[in-house]
């Protein structure tokens, strides 16, 4: 098995900015973290790196990344959700950044979960893997 790099790439900017790029996704706040005066109720989707894992022989970094999906309404989190996660399934085969997707896996969701931080929100989750080639 072969070291893994120093550093992996930074997914979550690189899905940050496929999102931000999305048609579907315009107006809406799409980052790493919550911004300030979030309070679940605007139109956002948080992205997450959750885990992975490192495939020596392959040189392939496999992050599972985690959308938060909020919105006003639950109807309007569940279309931000599926906008989501078809622009990131579609990077099947593209460059991101200095690195291609070799794969694009939907794990789970898009999930209703109830959020207990932010009152009055309506959030999906979602879980994507992806196989980026890193060397």
């Amino acid at each position: 098995m072969t070291t893994p790099p120093s550093a992996f790439p930074d997914v979550e900017k690189l899905v940050v900015d496929v999102l931000k790029a999305d048609p579907a996704l315009a107006g809406v706040t799409v980052a790493a973290q919550a911004p300030a005066g979030f309070d679940g109720t605007q139109n956002a989707v948080l992205v997450n790196r959750r885990g992975g894992a490192w495939i020596g022989d392959l040189h392939v970094d496999k992050p599972l990344i985690e959308f938060e999906v909020y919105a006003p309404t639950k109807t309007a989190a569940h279309v931000l959700a599926n906008a989501a996660r078809r622009a990131l399934l579609a990077t099947l085969g593209k460059q991101l950044g200095a690195h291609v997707v070799s794969d694009a896996e939907e794990k789970d969701g898009p999930r209703w979960m109830p959020d207990y931080l932010y009152r009055g929100a309506n959030r999906y989750l979602c879980v994507i893997q992806l196989s980026l080639n890193v060397f």
